[in-house]
């Protein structure tokens, strides 16, 4: 199998990590992945395949959810991280934005995104900066600063939860499911902001997405997950031409678009292998 990186320790590593809900029920079976410094790295898979699990795994949110790590390990910069609390892990640097955005309904938009400095002891002078350098990436939320952000659409506040989480100044963003239902052109603004903020402020990203053709043609590298398992990885370019990706994430084949039940009969015919 190939490598997000190639000797270099990575930013985070995810080894063989299985995860149990209620005591009873395998939802990861042995995930392995790595994110490269000031890369992005999307997570691949169809609804259930376990990727919203392992991004709560890595940030350590498995718990209020009454689910537990039992194997393997998470490293971040080189450290053990996932015995850590959520706080301590903003502080190292990483934050998750949730699936489903998410907002205080009842603040508004700018309260939101001073939510997301709780961690940082800084000025209010800092503070300002801060503010500035979300609004600078996300206009649109400057000029509807001072609405509820309940009352916003989608798309805002997809944009206000990525702008609080920026807020605290990380270093490493998990994003999960940003797409998640937005207009193509909310979702193409949405995954340009974030290779701005890749490319300028060089913030890691591990994305977990369903829209296979957007997330990689962002992204750097690819997983793709199936039933709790990486099934397959690569550079995301190559997974982009790759025919079985095509055939069971887009629909395609070298042949021209298949029916869903053509795919799936396929599908059950030719098992991925881990």
């Amino acid at each position: 199998m190939q490598t997000a990186l190639a000797g270099a320790t990575p930013y985070l590593s995810v080894n063989n990590v299985e995860v149990i809900y209620d005591h009873v029920i395998l939802v990861l079976k042995g995930v392995s992945l790595d994110v490269p410094e000031g890369k992005i790295v999307a997570l691949l898979g169809a609804n259930g395949a376990g990727k919203s699990t392992t991004l709560k795994s890595i940030s350590t949110l498995l718990k209020g959810e009454r689910g537990e790590v039992t194997k393997g390990s998470i490293s971040f910069r080189g450290e053990r991280v996932d015995q850590l609390t959520p706080n301590e892990l903003v502080k190292k640097g990483m934050v998750q934005v949730m699936e489903g955005r998410h907002c205080f309904g009842h603040l508004t938009v700018e309260e939101n995104l001073l939510t997301g400095a709780y961690t940082r002891n800084i000025s209010r002078g800092d503070l300002k900066e801060s503010l500035e350098r979300v609004y600078h990436y996300f206009p649109r939320l400057k000029t509807r600063r001072t609405s509820q952000s309940g009352y916003t659409s989608g798309g805002e506040q997809q944009m206000t939860a990525i702008g609080r989480a920026l807020m605290a100044k990380p270093t490493m963003i998990l994003l999960d499911e940003p797409s998640m239902g937005l207009a193509p052109q909310i979702v193409e603004e949405i995954f340009e902001i974030v290779r701005d903020l890749n490319q300028r402020e060089k913030v890691s990203f591990l994305l977990a997405e369903q829209n296979t053709m957007v997330a990689l043609r962002y992204a750097d590298f690819g997983y793709i997950l199936e039933n709790g398992r990486v099934v397959m990885e690569g550079d995301a370019k190559e997974l982009a031409a790759n025919e079985d990706v095509k055939e069971f994430y887009l629909g395609l084949s070298s042949g021209g678009r298949k029916s869903f039940r053509d795919v799936k009969h396929y599908r059950r015919r030719k098992r991925w292998l881990a």
